[in-house]
């Protein structure tokens, strides 16, 4: 059988690839095992300083692979488990030890939808279609997306796309700031990994840290925001990056982050 999920060292950079194009890369518990193995792994992998995740072919993701639903009635701790490993891997993706950028160079639909919308940075493909179609096929979404579609579009959008359950293009979702790039189709790979290079060539524990915090925020209120960011300002100010950060600086170079 193809490997449901592929990784591609490139440098610093680790690309992921959705690899059901026969399906177009709609998830299933295998794709979605092995996505979660290919996540977990990135706290043993310094080296790894940014992550793209794209799909095979013309899809993104296309959600929940419904015809494999239809085929037979799971349990309900079959059911269980398929949700929980759901959550799981979004849960992965927003709190990953470096940045994700997800690259939606096409349909992202569903389950799909919710994997883009938890990466840091999306880049979508000006033609494709999105859509959160949960509520008008007589289900629900799951991975998140109460929490992440609002911080992007806002309370009053975010209703829109998922109470009304209507489909957007790529160049709408940029427009109402759910992506936060555009690109014809086969140009978003190479821009999702142009925006990856940049993210590594960041200190990544400052980064690391900026992304926790942007995460936490909502959360707490403006006195324990400003003691969250203090906190990690001091344990920034004993790390040899910061240091090189300074050196760097004065000297007029590019510094060199070992995330040390």
């Amino acid at each position: 059988m193809t490997d449901p999920v592929l990784e591609e060292r490139r440098g610093d950079l680790l690309l992921v690839t959705l690899n059901r194009p026969d399906r177009l890369n709609a998830v299933s518990p295998e794709l979605y095992q092995e996505l979660d193995r290919t996540l977990a792994s990135l706290h043993r992998r310094r080296d790894i300083r940014a992550v793209v995740i794209t799909g095979a072919g013309r899809a993104f993701c296309v959600g929940a692979d419904l015809k494999a639903h239809a085929s037979g009635t799971p349990t309900d701790r079959e059911r269980h488990r398929y949700i929980l490993l759901a959550q799981r891997v979004n849960l992965r993706v927003q709190r990953a030890p470096c940045p994700v950028v997800a690259a939606v160079n096409g349909h992202a639909i569903g389950a799909g939808l919710e994997l883009a919308l938890s990466a840091d940075f999306v880049v979508v493909a000006r033609e494709a279609k999105l859509r959160l179609p949960e509520v008008a096929l007589g289900t629900l979404f799951g991975g998140g997306v109460s929490y992440t579609l609002p911080r992007r579009v806002g309370l009053a959008r975010a209703r829109e796309i998922l109470l009304l359950a209507r489909e957007f293009t790529g160049a709408e979702a940029f427009e109402m700031g759910l992506a936060n790039r555009e690109a014809p189709a086969g140009e978003v790979l190479e821009a999702s990994l142009g925006l990856a290079t940049e993210l590594a060539a960041m200190a990544p524990l400052s980064l690391q840290a900026a992304r926790s915090l942007l995460r936490e925020a909502p959360h707490r209120g403006a006195a324990a925001t400003l003691r969250a960011e203090g906190e990690a300002l001091f344990r920034i100010m004993q790390t040899d990056d910061w240091q090189e950060g300074v050196e760097a600086f004065r000297t007029r170079r590019t510094p060199l982050y070992r995330g040390e």
